[in-house]
């Protein structure tokens, strides 16, 4: 297949690991991906960067990042190993490499995940390495709560048809603008269930709604 990458390194950025809606998305990814795709698979969830990871990723053709989002940016072991990879590509110009970013977040609205997608767009271009697309994915603490729903299908309907839309591009080494969306779930049901789950939390951590609700420095109210 031309222009097929033969090394593609998927990267869960979050602490969660492989309990994360990252971790989620990835793995909808590569199975957007065609069966021949030479696939590496990493979770960082500390920096540095273990030498045997920091090889592996930068012996790939293609990059594709999925993290959350953390305060309007990048989780900050994620930015140290960005550093970290950043120092080892530039003693490498020679070797092209592609990256695809995948951001999502507890957010309703897929666009407040753009400051995070341009942060790593400049990343880019400080390493040295091409810029593919970058999704920006509201919704995502729903992802890991219905796992048991196929990726392209109810609420994930819209998110698989951009895994697959985003899978083509990386088999063609592609490029194109950058894409914000939400779920196939309405905001008001997501809002719902949101403050049911921190509800629930609360319960077992021993907090009642009104600590729950309390602003910062606050005791609860009345």
């Amino acid at each position: 297949m031309e222009g097929f990458a033969t090394d593609i390194a998927l990267i869960c950025g979050s602490p969660k690991g492989k309990n994360s809606a990252s971790w989620v998305i990835l793995q909808g990814l590569r199975d957007a991906l065609p069966p021949q795709a030479a696939v590496r698979e990493y979770v960082i969830r500390t920096a540095p960067l273990p030498e045997q990871a920091l090889r592996g990723i930068a012996a790939c053709d293609v990059l594709v990042f999925a993290m959350p989002l953390y305060v309007d940016g990048l989780p900050s072991h994620m930015v140290g190993a960005l550093l970290q990879l950043e120092a080892d590509f530039r003693e490498t110009p020679q070797k092209e490499r592609t990256a695809y970013a995948l951001v999502n977040s507890g957010f309703y609205e897929g666009h407040q995940n753009a400051h995070a997608l341009h942060m790593l767009r400049h990343w880019c271009r400080r390493a040295g390495v091409r810029w593919g697309q970058g999704i920006g994915a509201g919704g995502g603490g729903m992802l890991p709560e219905t796992q048991n729903i196929p990726m392209g299908h109810g609420p994930k309907k819209r998110l698989g048809q951009t895994l697959q839309t985003l899978a083509e591009a990386i088999v063609s080494g592609g490029q194109a603008e950058d894409l914000y969306i939400t779920q196939n779930f309405p905001r008001v049901l997501y809002r719902m269930s949101a403050e049911s789950v921190w509800r629930r939390k609360g319960r077992k951590n021993g907090l009642s709604k009104q600590e729950l609700f309390a602003a910062p420095g606050e005791g609860p109210t009345a």
